[in-house]
């Protein structure tokens, strides 16, 4: 983990990046992309800085702290008062400088525990043209190396080739002296040992042909792999650049609200919260306004949101289609919802009101009728004439003349006559 410095990864989105660590003053804080460095920081909040533009995707962002040496944070006096900041001061300076110096030593070419230098899989690049047999190499020094190998592997065999030929030249003038002079034995021990010498030629010729051969294979493998290498990289930048493709398909389809997206259709985004080609179109409309939208206009140019019929005000007085709101608590004087019936709430009212004008009639239950209209005018109201009330006393419902009360008594029908009769009698008469 570093002390000092912090590794982003560049998204074409996010400008603003969390500072982790301590600093001083806002002098101490840089911030490079691939490198380079930014201009133009701000400081939104005491632990984090923004740039002036999103960096690019994949791109490696470096928020670094670098404490200012050039001079003692705090320059201690003899006899001055020593205190708690000024000893905080000059130690954060320290601690802070000590920190940036193990970032760098930690992400520097360290001796392993093997014995070995590090580079922590990190291109080693500014390397030098070696000159001992022991210096590392460039990445150009070893191309011209592999170069000279395939150039000197061509001299040989053409140098083997050469000395082929030289060598069957004189099998050729051996067998010849051989044959021309039989009776000379020197002439032909001396002809025998120029022959071979010269397949002893033949044969360190035919040695250094087969090490150029092996060479030149060697150098051919070398140039085939390197062909192979760039091969895959072209493949991988490919598969990279259709994955981007993909991602930004996926994107599309995600938040896309200004038309269709691969010729096809629409976005989730659109289609949750509206869009063009959405938004109010016949047979489509989004789920927000088919949820939300509570005029009177359609979403779809048929029907009304969710929100209209629950708790819209279209067509009130008038036939058509009204929302649950209207229909169960609607009341405004005698206006109806649809033009013909009232809302529940208004019927509701009507009864009550229906009830109230009844009990200023019908007093209840009463021993007398002194108790009967007591009861009435203590409530508030006015005995009148057509008022009722059941008397415990006479077993009766009595009511109010205007002048006195009067038990209603029920008709004795015995002795009148019979619907038959009544019939015969109307035929007779």
């Amino acid at each position: 983990m570093a002390f000092s410095y912090q590794n982003y990864t560049g998204d074409n989105t996010t400008d603003t990046f969390a500072i982790p660590f301590t600093f001083t003053a806002q002098s101490e804080i840089s911030v490079t992309v691939d490198g380079v460095a930014e201009t133009g920081l701000t400081f939104p909040s005491a632990a984090s800085v923004q740039l002036t533009s999103a960096p690019a995707i994949g791109t490696l962002v470096q928020v670094r702290r670098t404490t200012d040496l050039t001079a003692r944070s705090v320059d201690f006096a003899s006899g001055s008062v020593l205190t708690e900041e000024d000893l905080d001061n000059s130690n954060i300076q320290t601690f802070h400088a000590a920190q940036e110096a193990v970032d760098k030593s930690n992400d520097g070419i360290t001796l392993g525990a093997d014995d070995k230098w590090d580079a922590q899989s990190k291109i080693i690049k500014n390397v030098g043209t070696p000159t001992a047999s022991t210096d590392g190499a460039t990445k150009a020094y070893v191309d011209n190396v592999a170069g000279s190998a395939s150039a000197a592997a061509a001299s040989a065999s053409a140098a083997a080739t050469s000395a082929t030929n030289a060598a069957t030249s004189a099998t050729n003038a051996a067998t010849s002296e051989t044959n021309a002079a039989t009776s000379a034995s020197t002439a032909t021990t001396q002809a025998t040992n120029a022959a071979t010498s010269a397949t002893n030629a033949a044969t360190s010729a035919t040695t250094a042909a087969t090490e150029a051969t092996n060479s030149t294979n060697s150098s051919t493998a070398s140039a085939n792999s390197a062909t192979a290498s760039a091969n895959s990289a072209t493949a991988a930048a490919s598969s990279a650049t259709d994955a981007q493709g993909s991602e930004d398909e996926a994107e599309e389809w995600a938040t896309k609200t200004n038309g269709i997206v691969a010729s096809t259709g629409y976005s989730s985004k659109a289609w949750a919260t509206g869009g063009t080609g959405v938004t109010s179109q016949s047979g489509a409309g989004a789920a927000q306004e088919w949820a939300t939208k509570a005029s009177n206009s359609t979403v779809d140019g048929t029907e009304l949101s969710s929100k209209a019929y629950a708790v819209g005000d279209m067509n009130r007085g008038s036939a058509g289609a009204h929302s649950a709101k209207d229909w169960a608590t609607y009341v405004s004087g005698l206006n109806t919802v649809d033009g013909t019936h009232k809302s529940a709430r208004a019927y509701a009212i009507d009864a009550a009101n229906a009830v109230a004008d009844f009990n200023q009639v019908y007093y209840g239950t009463y021993a007398n009728d002194t108790d009967a209209e007591t009861a009435h005018t203590n409530a508030g109201n006015t005995v009148a004439a057509g008022d009722l009330y059941f008397s415990t006393s006479t077993n009766a419902v009595r009511y109010y003349d205007g002048t006195s009360w009067t038990d209603i008594a029920a008709v004795n029908t015995s002795n009148f006559a019979t619907a038959g009769f009544s019939i015969a009698m109307s035929i007779a008469l």
